[in-house]
């Protein structure tokens, strides 16, 4: 369909059409996990002459080509079009856009294990449809709510988790929205693993599953494969962990993202380890560290990995990330590795 308007608009030569066009084919191929069109189709719209619809358009141009960059685990770059986007809602008063780019920036803390802003920004956008979103669609308070159930699960308040996820749920069912109530269907999986329920957690991940390649969210596919290895874990059936952990990496490898290569080189290394696979043991933990260095998931400061475990973070304006307590030690007004000035605030 969007290739179709790009046509069509390209037909009547209608600038402000062209980017609008542009702009959903990019976002259709973010929902199939196609990251790196995305970001060359959000680059054909910022490299489009000025139109109308850009001033107005820009923002959500930033907030798909965050997600992608998120998507491929290009942590900085995503945090530097998150930062543009929220300059464009605040600078445009658009509370609707600033909701959606709050719940990308919870999944992004999320995955960066900085679980106090994987919460704040989710509950930030909460905020904003209460207050503003009487006429808006109930997918943004489905929205928010998925996000907020995300991060009480990592921060282990899984009541409060079951208590927003069944709320989206909810609302997607009401709706027919399949993206969100697979992610749903994912996020009760993962709280009732969490809380050692492992026989009511493996239909979810099924009916996850089922959905996310119905849809084709092949990026949704990795994390229900991730989840579905974890259970196998706990019972210890090291063999069908490994199975899960190979369709996630080969999956993982087609989207592009490292973060999930990283997860599941990590979790490869501690069962070959268990049992004594050597050879395969040493192939993972170089590919682990491989991972690490493309993420760029260290703290300039103290040179610890990023991501490891829950730990509270800053970022600068310039997009760099650094444990918040190795920057209140240190003091310093400019980044560390590049330099710029630490003064100016960002927004993220």
């Amino acid at each position: 369909f969007a290739v179709v308007q790009i046509d069509t608009a390209r037909e009547l030569e209608d600038a402000d059409f062209l980017l609008e066009s542009y702009l959903n084919l990019a976002r259709s191929n973010e929902k199939l996990c196609e990251f790196h069109k995305t970001i060359s189709y959000c680059k054909t719209c910022l490299g489009l002459p000025g139109t109308r619809a850009g001033a107005q358009l820009g923002g959500q141009v930033s907030l798909s080509m965050g997600n992608a960059f998120l998507g491929l685990s290009l942590f900085q770059k995503a945090l530097e079009s998150f930062e543009k986007a929220l300059r464009y809602a605040h600078n445009n008063d658009d509370a609707m856009l600033e909701c959606r780019v709050c719940c990308s920036l919870g999944s992004f803390y999320a995955q960066v294990k900085d679980y106090e802003k994987a919460l704040f920004f989710p509950c930030k956008a909460a905020e904003l449809v209460s207050d503003y979103g009487k006429g808006w669609s109930l997918k943004y308070r489905a929205m928010s709510q998925y996000h907020m159930a995300v991060a009480y699960r990592l921060l282990g308040h899984l009541g409060s988790a079951m208590e927003c996820c069944e709320e989206s749920m909810k609302i997607a069912l009401q709706h027919g929205d399949r993206p969100l109530q697979a992610l749903c269907l994912l996020c009760f999986a993962d709280i009732h693993r969490s809380r050692g329920d492992l026989e009511t957690a493996f239909p979810r991940y099924d009916s996850a599953m089922s959905i996310m390649t119905e849809i084709g969210n092949r990026l949704g596919q990795v994390q229900v494969l991730l989840g579905v290895a974890k259970c196998w874990i706990a019972r210890k059936a090291l063999d069908k962990a490994l199975d899960a952990i190979e369709k996630a990496q080969d999956l993982a490898e087609e989207v592009g993202n490292k973060l999930s290569q990283l997860k599941l080189h990590c979790l490869s290394e501690s069962i070959c380890r268990s049992k004594g696979l050597q050879r395969e043991l040493r192939a993972h933990v170089v590919r682990f560290h491989e991972c690490v260095e493309e993420t760029e998931l260290y703290c300039g400061l103290c040179g610890e990995s990023i991501g490891e475990r829950n730990s509270r973070l800053q970022a600068l304006p310039c997009s760099h990330i650094f444990h918040l307590r190795c920057l209140q030690r240190n003091g310093t007004r400019s980044c560390p590795n590049c330099r710029r000035s630490s003064m100016k605030p960002g927004f993220v």
